[in-house]
């Protein structure tokens, strides 16, 4: 190829720049340095906690006056309780916490514990009130012309609705105007039915406001892998834990999610650009969509009567999850810091209060953007750190050992990994760009975990020399080799008692180490479910989806969800075509079973189909919700089918039950 002299020069530097990139990779004189946190190899919980309080300036009691400053009430009775007597949210169940970190914790994370479970109704400003320690998120109300604007009405309908009577018995009763959801996660929104009345949102009573996209993503985000994303997420959660010292001492992002009914209402009002500016019921507001950062669609907004803005949870108190680890799309930490900057520009001359869907506000435009820009600075270090180290040749598993954040950033409570990790964090940058394979052909194909795990344990010398070494080991402190090597043993041997009791006792002493409280939930949930099994009582109590969810889901997204449910032996050799009709809302649906995989087609129907069922979608709903049965609906008449109800009644018995819940994951 022959090149310009206007091309050449610039070609000559690109290549130069790429050979010393890569003779320089692994260049050990730049190697970083290493850690010395909880990811060391072997340090006690007493040499942890003195490292802790050593580095992080405890004596610093900001946090505290801030998240109770503006307290006005709580609650008489702490108790909230679903109709069915259930217990939504205890709120001081938290009182344990009222003493300093006990060894069994590790004093950062319950030093974020004791500032979470903080509760009641709060002023952030005049105009500007919060409900916080009702659930994991917090709700905002805004004083408008003519009632309430609410953001964020939690998870539950039995919280929200608990936190509505407060405020209105404490501020004046007023009519909720409008509700802003900031974005597509449940605990921002799944309490709407505590606060308004569906018909009076279909009346135009009631506003409702969310990000572009917010509907979709709220509704499919989670079904089609949420079977495992909920036995994850119980995990994550701490809901399988007991509350104590020993137990579940917090999730870093708040304290807990309320249990009880939740649901979901459609926007009246979409916001699609950054700069959108409303008058809401007299309240003007400017709006910042920020989709892929924290969640696929989110915003956050400027209130300028008030000089406030709404930071959603694109900024926190916290480290937050650029993977999430109940499984959920990689997040993007060079998006997230970018949204910040652009709120930096776009209202960080003026802003006097940012308050957020988590935590509590900060006062002050020096001290919000201060925070603002540790909270961008910290997204884009781990960003660009992870993919420096990667062009550097440095594994996934390399990178996070190795990177960590400034000290500037790293001694601001805010960025502590309380919830995420920067090691996590720095996994998640690495799979955005580059997947699960680090290259090594030693990992392409790799035995699964039983069958490996076996070989590990014969090459090792068999259970009783692995037991005794790895004895010898933890008396040590050397618990994250443990996990290692015993999860293969349990793998190999699950009903080798002593294995389990070992590396239970490991996996609990690394979650008294963690400073993250989902780390701290999966170690000792982890460590429980190898003594006791899975507390299958404790899952009974946990919800699954809820009817609004449901009925909103979109027939593609439900035919995506039932493609992903077939029992593929019982598929095998068949081919089967069906249009699915729906006269009430005028929709059609036509599915195409062949080669065991189900595809579908929206507004398409087939020829020649093996039989077309027609019902209305209210029909359908009340299957899918088992309000009633298919049967039932066909014998009267609601359900009607041309074709072969043999072929029908074949292509229905290929799917199966729901997914079973209680799956194994700390044994085979």
């Amino acid at each position: 190829m022959l090149m310009t002299p206007s091309l050449r020069l610039p070609f000559i530097l690109f290549s130069l720049l790429f050979i010393i990139a890569v003779i320089g990779c692994k260049n050990t004189s730049s190697t970083p340095k290493k850690i010395s946190e909880v990811n060391s190899q072997n340090t006690t919980q007493t040499d942890l906690r003195q490292q802790i309080k050593e580095y992080l300036p405890f004596e610093d009691s900001t946090d505290f006056v801030n998240a109770k400053r503006g307290f006005i009430a709580t609650r008489k009775d702490p108790i909230i309780k679903n109709e069915d007597g259930s217990i939504a949210v205890h709120l001081t169940s938290w009182g344990f916490l009222d003493k300093p970190a006990p060894a069994t914790a590790n004093p950062s994370l319950w030093r974020q514990g004791q500032l979470n479970k903080i509760h009641g109704l709060f002023e952030v400003t005049k105009g500007i009130y919060q409900i916080r320690g009702f659930d994991l998120a917090n709700m905002t109300l805004i004083e408008s012309e003519n009632g309430w604007i609410i953001i964020d009405p939690l998870t539950s309908k039995t919280a929200a609705k608990a936190g509505l009577e407060l405020a209105n018995e404490q501020l004046g009763e007023k009519p909720v105007k409008a509700v802003i959801f900031t974005h597509s996660h449940i605990d921002h929104f799944g309490g709407i039915h505590g606060v308004v009345k569906a018909a009076d949102v279909e009346a135009g009573k009631v506003e409702i406001i969310a990000p572009e996209g917010f509907f979709e993503h709220s509704i499919t985000e989670n079904v089609i892998a949420g079977n495992a994303m909920m036995r994850r997420a119980t995990i994550m959660f701490g809901s399988l834990l007991p509350q104590n010292e020993t137990g579940m001492i917090g999730n870093g992002l708040g304290q807990i999610v309320s249990r009880g009914s939740y649901g979901i209402l459609k926007p009246t009002k979409v916001i699609k650009e950054t700069g959108e500016k409303l008058v809401v019921d007299g309240v003007e507001i400017v709006f910042q969509n920020t989709p892929e950062a924290e969640a696929p669609s989110e915003f956050m907004f400027y209130f300028p009567q008030f000089k406030a803005f709404c930071q959603a949870e694109e900024i926190n108190h916290v480290l937050h999850n650029m993977y999430t680890l109940r499984g959920a799309e990689v997040r993007n930490g060079l998006k997230w810091s970018k949204y910040i900057d652009e709120s930096l520009q776009m209202f960080g001359e003026d802003v006097e209060v940012s308050f957020g869907s988590h935590h509590w506000p900060t006062w002050g435009n020096a001290a919000i953007l201060d925070f603002w820009k540790k909270q961008r600075d910290t997204y884009r270090y781990i960003h660009d750190e992870t993919l420096h180290l990667a062009n550097n040749g440095y594994t996934m598993t390399e990178i996070a050992e190795q990177i960590q954040l400034p000290d500037e950033l790293a001694t601001f409570f805010a960025n502590r990994g309380y919830y995420g990790t920067v090691s996590h964090n720095s996994k998640a940058q690495y799979q955005l760009y580059y997947g699960w394979f680090d290259g090594n052909p030693a990992n392409l194909h790799a035995l699964p975990p039983v069958e490996s795990s076996v070989k590990y344990v014969e090459y090792m010398g068999g259970a009783d020399s692995i037991l005794a070494k790895a004895q010898r080991d933890y008396d040590k402190g050397e618990y994250r080799w443990i996990g290692m090597v015993l999860n293969h043993l349990v793998f190999a041997e699950p009903q080798n008692r002593a294995a389990r009791e070992l590396l239970a006792k490991a996996y609990t002493q690394m979650g008294y180490q963690a400073e993250s409280g989902p780390w701290r939930n999966f170690y000792l949930t982890g460590a429980s479910e190898l003594l006791n099994g899975i507390n299958k009582d404790v899952y009974g109590n946990i919800g699954g989806a809820s009817v609004d969810i449901l009925t909103n889901m979109p027939l593609e997204t439900f035919y995506d969800f039932l493609a992903v449910r077939m029992k593929r032996s019982k598929a095998k050799g068949k081919k089967y075509v069906f249009n699915m009709v729906f006269p009430d809302i005028n929709q059609t649906i036509s599915l195409y079973l062949e080669n065991q995989v189900l595809h579908n087609r929206v507004g398409v129907l087939a020829k020649n189909p093996n039989a077309t069922i027609t019902m209305n979608k209210t029909t359908f709903n009340e299957i899918i919700t088992k309000q009633s049965s298919g049967t039932k609906k066909y014998l009267m008449g609601e359900v009607k089918i041309e074709g072969s109800r043999d072929d029908y009644s074949d292509f229905q018995s290929m799917v199966e039950e729901p997914f079973d819940l209680l799956f194994n994951i700390v044994e085979p």
